[in-house]
């Protein structure tokens, strides 16, 4: 069956199969209050924080506890080596979820369940999240999650992958399906090389699978906190040695071991011998906490719970907490490693290996085989074959404290070889990350509606470039265009002056050419000196700034040759610069600047209405130079370089930044350092086509705004707005408030007295070129 035909029964038994999804999902929410709070993510309705407005996020999926421990390395290089990228971590499970919250609070920028596998549940998460890249850890494979993420474009890679010896079998009865599900994956790291051969069994393509080793390897060992209530049990109950049951499980079928029956009962036999002995018990699952204090209590074993709050000096503890455990391996002398007795196929061993501690495991290592192989034949963990011998191996490692150390010693050795898998991850994210920049599209109606709009714009964006072509005209100076392709701010404005400085700086003289959107004036062009005492209603709040940097003559008008001519006329320019001038194609140009602002950069990748692309990509092909504007704000700008070769191989690309100078107070203009900040908290407002780039300013400069609110591009402030702000502001703390630049131009009268007792400031920019006497030879005039 091919491809399409697997997706099409995949959807159609979903679509059967949905009410019993939803009954299921409902007894689990009666059952477990807090699986109800999880229900509206697991649709894919997640916080309004998560919200992307481009894309270039990074989206981990680790199923549960042991993958969210497994990872953690992992997003902590992610962490340095995309400073700029958004973290998400998505995990299936209650304990999961929870474990991801506390392990990744300073790592991930956000957790949530993960989307049941239906289209529109997957399809809602990747449009909120907008990820450049998404990571499977391990097993999950998921159909229409796979084909959702590569139809945005996204990289999608599968790390530490693993089938297991118990689901090898089972999986291949389903090759056709993995057949049609493991190709949409860009690269699988598999944990092996039995593993490769495996997924290469199930239909991976063989140049996509490669062994990159074990991530569990690379866990970073860290004691827990000296204050964490586990610690000061230990502290409390002085000296004696201290054994660690951890991850324990209860029977896989009737007639199985319960690992908790035989920890106990060996505790007590141990603990006759040596009344000094602590036990700190931590069962695999949250809802075996309360049965295992039940056993603990019926055994008569005198014990702690971690949760409890009255100290009670019991020497053992009933670790009921997720997340904790990995950090007291550091305080064992010896750990009995859970699901290994019990037919459940075993546990990671590797973190208590890496804290140098000896490791008891019982017959099933099953779904860690390959490990459990190495540290047997290396004498670094102890083997036992059933659970009556449970009592007589961590016996016979207390008794022996050499062996025990020397036992550590080989199991450190053991993990420290087979490090490096993290590094080989980052990598492989880095190559997806780098290579394409994903497009997010509308949910349905609006996606058909909007791709029939689309249509008509670009039959229309032809015609009138036919049209303007054929009536095209030339001045007689140089023109330097600036504009782009996208709707919304890219930095131009910051990057004529910028162009106008230097020009002048290089003896020649400058004019501006620009347009006034919404200007009252009713002239049809302005022509206006440096300088030139003018309000922005009348001139328009960009020509303002122009105007007021003092650095040239501007001309506003729709009609750019002849407000061209009009200055040429009045100031004696000898090059013009043509503000937001890629698609005026009336008025010649000798050189086109195309910005591409690096937080926003495509647009969607489609025209308006379903982007933001004034013109196709293909437009690309005219441009003389490509300038990649606020770069040092994102981690996307390999992926836009590429994406822009795509359609021109010729014209040099360039790097740009914003470039904070000073504050600015709005009443009396006086102006203060960056480094001495005439505020203490601030709210912000603006304005403007792209929002984020002056919040990542703000934050670029160590101000957090206490609140935030934002208006459409070229917004004219009106008296009501501003008190509505100026109370909002107050009322969170703020002692001022904060904006661009622009929008200081659109500000009413008497604004100062509107929000008063706060203060308007507002950050004087520029713009940054990185190489840019190399920038400014590009120009040819």
């Amino acid at each position: 069956m091919k491809t399409k035909g697997i997706y099409f029964l995949y959807r159609a038994l979903q679509a059967l199969g949905l009410p019993v999804l939803l009954s299921y999902l409902l007894i689990r929410a009666l059952r477990e209050r807090g699986y109800w709070s999880s229900l509206p993510q697991r649709f894919g309705h997640l916080p309004r924080s998560f919200k992307q407005t481009t894309p270039g996020a990074i989206w981990l999926h680790a199923v549960s506890v042991g993958e969210v421990q497994a990872c953690l390395e992992l997003l902590r290089r992610l962490r340095t080596a995309f400073p700029h990228a958004r973290l998400f971590v998505s995990s299936s499970t209650i304990a999961g979820h929870s474990a991801a919250l506390e392990k990744t609070d300073a790592l991930a920028d956000g957790v949530l369940y993960a989307p049941v596998d239906y289209a529109f549940a997957v399809r809602r998460v990747l449009r909120t999240l907008q990820p450049s890249v998404m990571i499977v850890a391990e097993t999950e494979i998921w159909p229409n999650l796979f084909r959702e993420v590569k139809r945005t474009g996204a990289g999608l890679l599968m790390v530490n992958g693993r089938i297991s010896d118990r689901a090898f079998p089972r999986d291949l009865r389903f090759r056709r399906i993995f057949a049609a599900v493991l190709p949409q994956v860009d690269a699988i790291l598999a944990q092996s090389a039995a593993m490769v051969e495996r997924f290469v069994l199930l239909g991976a393509p063989v140049e996509q699978v490669r062994d990159a080793g074990n991530l569990k390897f690379d866990f970073e060992p860290r004691p827990a906190a000296a204050d964490s209530p586990a610690m000061r049990w230990l502290a409390r109950t002085g000296k004696g040695a201290v054994w660690v049951a951890a991850s324990t499980m209860a029977p896989a079928a009737p007639g199985d071991v319960d690992e908790d029956d035989v920890v106990i009962a060996a505790y007590a036999e141990l603990q006759r011998r040596r009344p000094d002995l602590r036990l700190i018990l931590a069962p695999r699952k949250p809802e075996r906490f309360d049965a295992v204090a039940r056993k603990l209590a019926a055994a008569g074993v005198a014990f702690e719970r971690r949760s409890a709050g009255a100290p009670q000096n019991a020497r053992a503890l009933l670790l009921d907490s997720i997340g904790e455990l990995s950090g007291l391996f550091a305080c064992a002398d010896v750990v009995f490693m859970g699901g290994t007795l019990a037919r459940r196929g075993g546990h990671n061993i590797l973190e208590p290996a890496l804290f140098g501690k000896p490791v008891i495991v019982g017959p099933h290592m099953e779904n860690f085989q390959a490990i459990a192989d190495e540290f047997r034949a290396a004498g670094a963990c102890l083997a036992i074959s059933a659970a009556e011998a449970l009592t007589g191996a961590v016996a016979s490692l207390l008794e022996d404290a050499a062996q025990a150390r020397e036992m550590g010693r080989k199991a450190k050795a053991c993990v420290e070889a087979q490090r490096g898998a993290t590094a080989r991850a980052v990598d492989a994210v880095r190559a997806l990350y780098q290579r394409d920049v994903p497009r997010y599209l509308p949910a349905q109606p609006w996606h058909a509606l909007r791709r029939l709009l689309a249509v008509v714009w670009r039959w229309g964006s032809r015609r009138k470039q036919a049209r303007d072509l054929a009536r095209q005209r030339k001045l007689d100076v140089p023109v330097i265009s600036v504009g782009n392709i996208t709707m919304g701010g890219t930095g131009k404005t910051p990057c004529v002056l910028r162009l106008a400085e230097e020009l002048g700086r290089a003896g020649r003289r400058p004019g501006i050419l620009t347009r006034g959107y919404r200007r009252g004036s009713p002239e049809k062009q302005l022509a206006l000196a440096p300088g030139a005492d003018v309000r922005a209603e009348h001139s328009g709040d960009e020509p303002q700034i122009f105007v007021r940097s003092g650095l040239a003559p501007v001309g506003v008008g729709a009609d750019r040759f002849r407000t061209g001519t009009l200055l040429r006329e009045q100031f004696g320019v000898d090059v013009l610069l043509l503000d937001d001038g890629f698609q005026h194609l009336r008025l010649a140009r000798d050189v086109d600047i195309v910005l591409i602002d690096a937080l926003q950069p495509f647009g969607g990748g489609e025209v308006f209405p379903m982007g933001r692309l004034r013109e196709p990509l293909e437009a690309l092909g005219r441009a003389s130079i490509i300038l990649i504007t606020r770069s040092a704000f994102s981690d996307l700008p390999p992926a836009i370089e590429r994406t822009v070769r795509r359609y021109n191989t010729a014209a040099p690309i360039f790097h740009a930044r914003v470039e904070p100078r000073c504050w600015v107070e709005h009443e009396g203009g006086r102006e203060w350092p960056l480094g001495e900040r005439p505020f203490e908290s601030a709210g912000g407002f603006c304005g403007l086509g792209n929002p984020l780039s002056f919040r990542r300013t703000l934050e670029s400069l160590g101000v957090d705004p206490v609140d935030w609110v934002e208006f459409e591009d070229h917004h004219r402030y009106r008296p009501h707005e501003l008190r509505r702000i100026a109370h909002q502001m107050d009322a969170r703390g703020a002692t001022a408030l904060v904006t661009t630049e622009k929008d200081a131009m659109n500000l009413c009268e008497d604004c100062d007295g509107l929000v008063a007792p706060l203060r308007i400031f507002w950050l004087k920019a520029g713009m940054a070129i990185d190489e840019e006497r190399e920038f400014l030879k590009c120009l040819r005039v």
